[in-house]
């Protein structure tokens, strides 16, 4: 009985052994190598795997970016041209320059802009209300108020206003990942150039209908006249679908656009009040 019990453990030894052995050359031949630099970027990001540049995550977005043949196009949005720039020192190549982002809502619909019609009485989600119903009212291209770009934000960014039942967004936590951007079912959010001081100039509507009908969905709502576009001495609003664009990147500010709207869906952001000017009219008496 025990020459069985010893001739046993030592055949399971040796079996053991062997398996050791296969399984390390097998490992060795088929191993992959993996670029040390990886690890390296990887522990500059900011590692909020947020997906904001376009990778399931920081790891993957390392791995990308080591096999890239430069970095156009290739942008860490949390951690902005600080992380770039150590990315580019590590890997020896050149920083391309991105602006900053923002995120930015494309409705005004305040509830005294846009008056509630029906009540909604079921699962208090954005992307459930957009499946089953226009909304609670008039404006089927509208925030839907119940917050599931809130949800997304890692970064305490947007909180719902009250009073408002709309989003706010924080520009100074905004680091322009885009998970807002995703999770609107609307696509309300959008991401633009960040002017200094915070400042902002936007049509803050996107609803596609004509003149009439959108004006009745609400008070602030595009009517598409083509009045901003006209304005414009720098070719910055374009008009498409009834709606109108105002890029950032061509924008100077001048604040034309807003005074021209004749239904104040233009907003602007950060500016001090416009100064007001008086008119003096002085009779002119003439002596004899």
């Amino acid at each position: 009985m025990s020459s069985t019990v010893i001739i046993t453990v030592v055949t399971l030894l040796i079996l053991a052994f062997s398996s050791s052995v296969i399984l390390y050359f097998i490992s060795q031949k088929f191993k992959v190598e993996e670029d040390p630099r990886i690890d390296q970027v990887q522990e500059v990001l900011p590692a909020a795997n947020c997906g904001g540049c376009g990778y399931a995550g920081c790891r993957n977005f390392a791995e990308a970016i080591v096999n890239a043949e430069n970095l156009e196009g290739i942008n860490c949005p949390v951690g902005g041209p600080d992380v770039m720039a150590k990315v580019a020192a590590i890997l020896g190549k050149e920083a391309v320059k991105s602006d900053p982002l923002v995120a930015v809502l494309k409705c005004n619909g305040a509830p005294e802009n846009r008056p509630q019609k029906v009540e909604y009485d079921g699962a208090q989600m954005c992307r459930i209300k957009h499946n089953y119903f226009i909304g609670e009212t008039d404006c089927s291209y509208g925030c839907l108020g119940s917050g599931d770009c809130v949800v997304a934000c890692k970064f305490d960014a947007i909180k719902m206003d009250p009073k408002t039942n709309l989003p706010v967004v924080d520009d100074d936590n905004c680091v322009a990942c885009g998970a807002c951007v995703k999770a609107c079912p609307r696509n309300l959010i959008e991401l633009r150039k960040k002017a200094a001081k915070n400042r902002k100039i936007y049509v803050a509507c996107s609803n596609c209908d004509k003149g009439g009908p959108a004006k009745r969905a609400c008070n602030v709502a595009c009517i598409g006249c083509g009045k901003c576009v006209k304005v414009c001495s720098y070719e910055a609003i374009t008009m498409e679908n009834n709606l109108a664009y105002i890029d950032a990147t061509k924008c100077k500010m001048c604040r034309k656009c807003v005074d021209e709207c004749p239904t104040g869906a233009i907003i602007e952001v950060g500016f001090p009040p416009k100064k007001v000017k008086v008119e003096v009219v002085e009779d002119a008496v003439q002596s004899n």
